[in-house]
């Protein structure tokens, strides 16, 4: 089942890098340390949920470019 965007509604990890553009073993170490929201484990398998990590990252402060701080 996906989303109305085509997103699945349970990411992979390699889908959840995908999307954070970072590697998998940049979101494995992110689940370890439970910085990611919506993660769901099936035996060995890993999901997460897509709503939550868009949510996640919606809410997520922008450091300011050095542009923004000399001004």
């Amino acid at each position: 089942m996906n989303r109305p965007d085509g997103l699945p509604m349970f990411l992979k990890v390699d889908e959840a890098a995908d999307l954070l553009r970072t590697s998998r073993k940049a979101v494995y170490a992110m689940i370890e340390r439970q910085q990611l929201p919506g993660v769901t484990r099936i035996g060995k398998r890993i999901l997460i949920s897509a709503n939550d990590l868009l949510r996640w990252l919606s809410d997520q402060r922008v450091a300011p470019s050095l542009k923004e701080i000399k001004r």
